[in-house]
């Protein structure tokens, strides 16, 4: 449960607009759309998908490092991971398992086999999308383990996008899809609260001196 006493205390070392500023965002932040991606090669490719949660409202995303080790650059998210949760897994099982604990459907994405064209997908609910390696793809224990397959239509030569393309244009789709329909997708109070005091302190450069002296009041 949130500190709303610690929250209304970390406010007053921001601005009324940064305050305003989180409450607006957190307005469009959903957890109910979700993105996986599943042992990216290239750094920027990583940082480039959290960054377009960011932007398309997404709250968190899903990291699996299981072949080349961390994958997420700082300066090519250009801030996003402060804002979106990103969460880490060694294995792709681990990832799927905790995701349908927490209610997901699994959705990869990929160009081959019956997949749904992505304005036939239907967003009614919670989904967790898979992206997958820049040139092979997601793995086949992934795709075995999806719910459903998803790709964006295309009429070129090209087979493919790149990753941080394909997650863009999806996000973009379906965010809007689902915002259209009347499904619970905003965060619920508690979690804003959470969130709003998460990005306070973020936003706060002599953090650990502020709340020691908040806790020594206390």
């Amino acid at each position: 449960m949130v500190d709303q006493q610690l929250l209304k205390y970390l406010e007053g070392f921001i601005s009324v607009e940064r305050k305003e500023r989180f409450q607006q965002v957190l307005e469009e932040r959903t957890n109910f759309i979700t993105v996986a991606i599943e042992d990216v090669f290239q750094l920027h490719n990583t940082s480039a998908v959290i960054r377009s949660c960011e932007a398309f409202g997404l709250q968190s995303a899903h990291v699996i490092e299981g072949r080349f080790g961390k994958r997420l650059d700082k300066n090519i998210a250009m801030g996003a991971q402060q804002w979106v949760d990103v969460h880490r897994h060694e294995t792709t099982q681990s990832c799927i398992s905790q995701l349908r604990t927490a209610g997901y459907r699994i959705i990869a994405t990929t160009p081959h086999g019956d997949s749904c064209y992505l304005e036939d997908f239907d967003i009614k609910e919670r989904t967790a999308l898979f992206f997958g390696t820049e040139k092979e793809g997601l793995s086949k224990e992934m795709l075995r383990e999806a719910d459903g397959l998803l790709k964006i239509p295309m009429v070129g030569f090209t087979e493919s996008l790149n990753i941080s393309v394909s997650a863009a244009i999806i996000l973009q789709h379906l965010t809007i899809k689902m915002k259209r329909q009347d499904l619970p997708w905003q965060l619920s109070d508690s979690e804003k609260l959470e969130k709003q005091l998460d990005w306070t302190k973020k936003s706060i450069k002599s953090i650990d001196d502020i709340l020691s002296r908040f806790y020594g009041r206390k």
